[in-house]
């Protein structure tokens, strides 16, 4: 037998490590998912009162478990006084498709701070709430260009119509990613633009 490497393939390239069906490894997730759940309250207290790390862990955690009872504390952490908990709070707020976090998400979209803006315009596409499309289409104007582009796709993934004609001005925007987000966001929203 050949011997392995560290990337866990042996010297032939074929993989030793069993890899199961989508079904079995999803599973896989959900039972580990559901086994941290108890851990929820600890990290919740840690969201409101921890150490930098420990707040931008608690957010992060608090999206990838999936529970309705994070949904309140990664709001207020909206207002925590760090940047980086902000941003990871709302990408957070994505994942756990709660319409609570509409409002304060579209609140943030006004922070002064490229990624927390980022971070609220990505989630805001997530959750899919047309109330956003107005606020959104504010930031294709940001002077950001990755920004510009995360805008273009949560307008793709709101898929409201009203979105077209801003969307149409950013196809000679300067950037590749900003114009190939709004390619694909028209695309989706039913517009059939030349390349």
């Amino acid at each position: 037998m050949a011997p392995e490497n560290p990337a866990g393939t042996t010297s032939g390239g074929k993989s030793s490590a069993r890899i199961g069906t989508v079904d079995e490894e999803m599973t896989k997730i959900y039972d580990e998912m559901k086994a941290r759940v108890p851990e929820v309250p600890d990290y919740i207290r840690l969201l409101k009162s921890g150490s930098l790390v420990e707040r931008v862990k608690s957010a992060e955690y608090l999206g990838e478990v999936g529970e309705e009872q994070g949904v309140l504390p990664l709001i207020d952490a909206l207002a925590d006084t760090s940047t980086t908990v902000q941003y990871v709070a709302a990408k957070s707020l994505g994942m756990l498709n709660d319409k609570r976090a509409v409002d304060p998400l579209i609140q943030l979209l006004k922070s002064d701070d490229k990624w927390v803006r980022l971070g609220a315009a990505h989630s805001l596409g997530m959750l899919g709430d047309k109330k956003a499309v107005m606020f959104i289409v504010t930031l294709l104007n940001d002077p950001h260009h990755d920004l510009r582009a995360h805008a273009a796709w949560a307008l793709g993934k709101l898929g409201d119509t009203g979105a077209i004609e801003p969307l149409k001005l950013l196809l000679g925007d300067p950037r590749e990613d900003v114009r190939r987000e709004v390619k694909q966001a028209l695309d989706t929203l039913g517009v059939k633009e030349p390349s």
